[in-house]
């Protein structure tokens, strides 16, 4: 009984949150639905790397000595696996979607963010993303992911989210992502800023984000 015990809270402090996180991750690529990939082998990988995730923040919330808030950046470890591989024997471009998932999910994990959303019945939705890579990565290598707010207007928040090999950028991502209510509505950025708490850097968007944030919009127009 003291062994069931121990394996019920081992349970309730580990596996359980994971389950929940499963469903942010999917929130976070804008779908309702996990990707689908030959014989179930991607989202198992997906989830395996978000229990260590889960268990990793548990373990190491801080970062720094301190823990990060919403506007600091936050790097997420990764090691290339078989799972990961396309036919070429290089990391498949979809790949660096999921773990740009992770990454974001590391975040507001680290900086308490996702759960003073939770408390507001609010999720987060990607809108619109484009990465562009430079190099490959190959079974077994080892590399980070640096994932920082850009900045905030109006309509979305923007993030820039970076793959880094020993100092080396290998492709880098820029996401437009909103916060919605599950009643309904979209959460104004005034809100998101109190629940994230003041910023202490300027988190007006760049020029170059609102001129590709406009060529990547879908017009209400189009079918």
């Amino acid at each position: 009984m003291q062994v069931y015990s121990a394996s019920l809270r081992w349970r309730e402090a580990l596996i359980e949150p994971v389950s929940r996180e499963c469903d942010v991750v999917r929130f976070l690529q804008g779908s309702g639905r996990p990707a689908v990939t030959a014989g179930g082998i991607g989202p198992v990988n997906l989830y395996f790397r978000l229990f260590l995730l889960q268990l990793r923040v548990r373990l190491r919330p801080s970062v720094g000595g301190r823990r990060p808030s919403l506007w600091d950046e936050v790097r997420t470890p990764f090691r290339v696996t078989l799972t990961d591989l396309d036919p070429l024997r290089h990391v498949n471009n979809g790949k660096y979607l999921s773990m740009l998932d992770l990454g974001r999910l590391d975040l507001m994990l680290r900086s308490g963010f996702w759960g003073a959303i939770a408390e507001r019945d609010w999720y987060p939705v990607v809108s619109a993303q484009t990465i562009t890579y430079k190099r490959s990565l190959t079974l077994g290598q080892r590399f980070e992911l640096v994932t920082r707010v850009l900045g905030m207007d109006d309509r979305a928040a923007y993030m820039e989210q970076t793959f880094v090999r020993r100092g080396t950028v290998v492709a880098r991502a820029v996401v437009q992502a909103r916060f919605l209510r599950r009643a309904g509505g979209t959460v104004p950025p005034s809100e998101l800023l109190e629940a994230a708490g003041a910023s202490d850097r300027d988190l007006t968007v760049p020029e170059w984000v609102h001129a590709w944030a406009g060529a990547t919009r879908i017009s209400s127009s189009a079918g």
